[in-house]
This record gives C-alpha cells, structure tokens and sequence, in this order.
C-alpha cells in the first residue's frame, strides 16, 4: 500500500485508514466480533491507521479497539482519537486544559496505552482561542502522552493560527466525490503547514459501496436516517447519479469503492483517506485502492460523471452542523 506521513515528523502510516466509528453503532447494530474481525484483516492488509473518537459510543469504540490490542499484542497500529466534545448535561464543546486532559487519560485508559500517535480536537470552542488550544495540545506531546496535535472540521484560517503555536500533525474532515468544500483552501492551508490532511467519509457514507443503500436501510438510531442527501425527495437524485459513477467503475473492472478512494488519494500526496466499516470484506477493497492509480481518462471521466456540487442536499442538518468552522 502506498505510504503517506502524518504531519513532517510523521509516523508513516498506510494512505487508507481505518475510521472505527461504525464499531459503536453510528450506522446500525453490530457486535464486537466482526470489529475485531476488522481489525485483524486491517492489520493483514496494511492498514495501519485507526481513527476513533471518545463520543463513538462514548468510549465504546475505543474499548473494543483496546480489547483487540490486549487480545492480540503483536498487532501494532497508528492510533489517533478525538476529545472536545461534552454530550452531559447537553452536547457542547470544551476546549480547556482540564478537560482535554480528563477525556485524553480516559482515551488512554480505554485504548489500554500509554502513547497515543495522534490526538485531534474534535469540535473548536469557539470562545477559546485556538492558540491556546494548540498550547495545551502541546503540553500533552512534551509529556509524551501523545506523538502529534490535530483538529477536527476547521477552517483554514485556525489552522494557519493552530500552526503558529505548534506543528500541527493533521486535520481531519469531510472529503469525498460529494462533498469538496475542503477544496476550497483547507487541502492547501494543510499543504502549506505541512500537515496531513485526513479525508473522513470519503465513500459518502455508504454511497460508493458495491450495494447502495436505500431508505429501508436507515434504522432511527442510524446517522443517515435525518440527513438532508439521505431524505427524499434528495435520495433519489443522488443514488440515480452515483448509480452513473458506479456503473463506470464496473465497465473499468474496479469495485465503486476503491475507486472513489483512489480518487480521494489522487488529489493530493499529503491526502489520507479513513474509511469506516464493519465488514472485513469491504476493507478488502478499501486496502485495493491503496495501490490502485487512475489514469488522467479515468479522473476526467468521474469528473464529467460526478462535477463538483452534484449532491443534492447539505451534507448535515442544521443540528448536525453545529461546531463545524464554515469557512465559504
């Protein structure tokens, strides 16, 4: 798989991840079997990269991913996580010291180590300065608590502040054939700070995968079910377009999902893609794009398939957006 680095001091990690937040439910039941059935074959696959988040099932994920490492020591992964976010008594950022500090010992605890490669704010406080959000993240590395800094959904300009305090190691957000925003200065800022930027999402939850989801897939619990492109009548343009970009990748002898991640990684090099699943088949094919390179045809034709904005929808509700830096 080809190797991409987290921030200029890295670690060097494969340019396909793996985002663990599916292990908590986010998108339907599952159990913690196939997680580590996932996470064995990740490991096989050289997928070295675990993203994860305390709020995935608050702690859940984490466990489960601790529980694989204790079972199974010799399988060592790139470990980041994410802390920030307070969902008692109602959802809210906190950016201060004291509470990283409590939610990353708890990430710590959880994970069952003492080191963790990549520790990103998960949502920015607004009030805080991100200054000093970059200065408590820095403390925690000099403690040798954790390898590099990150932020979750910011815009470029915190970034270029962030970075003035401290290396930032990578920032992470939304980033796939329907969601381009970050093309719009954040894939740059990152460049230009010598930060990874890490593409979460990037198969449009569901969107580029082999089976396209319907709306009967979409339990109430599932993060889906009252997003603005998975609501009807915006459903329904979507999967009719994507269905175009899918059946292009068939007539290519490519799965839809590994082409997407290729796509994704193509942009640029400092690019890393952390596609979720539960399902140690289908990381099959997210490993494949590791070493899979489209030809300048191919990316002109997914380009006249699916142009910049087709997406019919916003990408969150208005609830679901609140804490994410718009920046255009």
């Amino acid at each position: 798989m080809d190797q991409r680095t987290l921030g200029t001091a890295g670690p060097t990690v494969g340019a396909i991840g793996l985002g663990c937040m599916s292990f908590s439910g986010f998108y339907g039941a599952t159990d913690e079997a196939a997680s580590h059935r996932t996470l064995a074959a990740a490991h096989d696959l050289g997928v070295t990269h675990l993203d994860t988040a305390l709020i995935y099932g608050q702690g859940q994920s984490e466990e489960i991913i601790g529980r694989f490492l204790k079972a199974h020591p010799g399988r060592r992964f790139s470990i980041a996580t994410k802390g920030g976010i307070v969902l008692q008594p109602a959802r809210h950022f906190d950016n201060s010291e004291n509470r990283l500090r409590e939610q990353l010992e708890g990430s710590l605890r959880r994970l069952g180590v003492e080191h963790i490669d990549l520790y990103y704010v998960h949502r920015r406080e607004q009030e805080r300065p991100i200054e000093e959000v970059a200065g408590t993240l820095a403390k925690f590395v000099e403690e040798g608590k954790i390898g590099g800094i990150g932020f979750s959904e910011i815009a470029p300009a915190s970034l270029v502040r962030a970075a003035a305090v401290h290396p930032v190691a990578a920032v992470q957000s939304e980033y796939s054939l329907w969601t381009r925003l970050p093309e719009l200065g954040l894939i740059d800022a990152c460049a230009r700070v010598g930060a990874a930027f890490v593409a979460f999402s990037p198969l449009a939850r569901g969107m580029f995968a082999d089976r396209m989801p319907t709306r009967d897939d979409f339990g109430p619990q599932d993060f889906r079910y009252n997003t603005p492109r998975f609501v009807e009548p915006n459903f329904s343009f979507n999967r009719a377009i994507v269905q175009r970009f899918n059946a292009y990748a068939a007539s290519q002898g490519v799965a839809p999902a590994s082409m997407a991640l290729a796509w994704v990684l193509a942009q640029a090099p400092h690019i890393l893609a952390i596609p979720g699943t539960r399902s140690a088949e289908h990381l099959v094919q997210n490993a494949a794009s590791g070493t899979l390179a489209l030809s300048a045809d191919q990316l002109s034709e997914i380009d006249r398939l699916l142009p910049r904005g087709f997406a019919h929808g916003d990408r969150y509700s208005d609830q679901q957006i609140v804490g994410i830096e718009r920046y255009c």
